[in-house]
């Protein structure tokens, strides 16, 4: 976990750089390759435009580290409910569960 938070703290200050905070494009360029399946999946075609409004919290058209912070979790709680909820309600052990990864 602790690797995790330092990936996702590493990964916005390398598209944010100096400035401290994300942009539209800038997010869509984030989310272009740091979540190229997440993108691939959306039936929104507009899902960064989505995304941003409801991660940027003082309505200003920027993302600080603390709003875009809630993305990867939002994106775990969507792939939990598309790819585990089903599992689950099919009868699939927790031993099966516990052998998935993510593609």
């Amino acid at each position: 976990m602790e690797h995790t938070m330092e990936t996702v703290l590493f990964m916005f200050h390398r598209f944010a750089g100096d400035k401290g905070y994300l942009m539209k494009e800038g997010l869509k360029v984030l989310m272009g390759k740091e979540f190229p399946g997440s993108l691939e999946n959306q039936k929104a075609p507009l899902a960064a435009d989505i995304t941003m409004k409801d991660a940027d919290q003082r309505q200003d058209s920027t993302l600080n580290f603390q709003n875009l912070f809630s993305l990867p979790a939002g994106l775990t709680a969507v792939d939990n409910n598309y790819f585990v909820v089903p599992m689950k309600q099919k009868g699939t052990k927790q031993a099966e569960l516990s052998n998935y990864s993510a593609p």
